[in-house]
């Protein structure tokens, strides 16, 4: 199970660095952090509200290995606060609300869509 994790969370953790790379921007708004975690938001939902035909190892892989290590809160945090530090109040403020609020939103997106099926 430990090795299974072990290797999606790599490839998460790969997958997270080349969106960041895709997502160059001059903005002072973290847009590739926004959306790994919009993303993995639904996309943990999603897994874990369906019965899907897979190994339970295989699920735990994904879930844990690959969206906990795509999906990044520590990032979240230093750029909120990055913000704050260089006086873009507004900013990080936009920021948290479309951060918790939306995850919170995709969530809810990924789970209903298993009940409507």
């Amino acid at each position: 199970m430990y090795m299974y994790i072990g290797i999606a969370g790599a490839l998460g953790a790969i997958t997270r660095y080349l969106v960041g790379v895709v997502m160059i921007s001059e903005s002072v708004f973290p847009f590739a952090t926004l959306l790994v975690n919009l993303t993995g938001c639904y996309a943990l939902a999603f897994i874990t509200s369906r019965s899907l035909p897979i190994s339970k190892k295989l699920k735990s892989a994904i879930g844990t290995g690959f969206i906990g290590s795509f999906t990044t809160f520590s990032a979240f945090s230093v750029e909120t606060i990055t913000m704050i530090d260089d006086g873009q109040i507004g900013l990080a403020v936009l920021y948290i609300i479309l951060s918790v609020v939306g995850g919170i939103i995709m969530s809810n997106l990924g789970w209903k869509y298993e009940v409507a099926k």
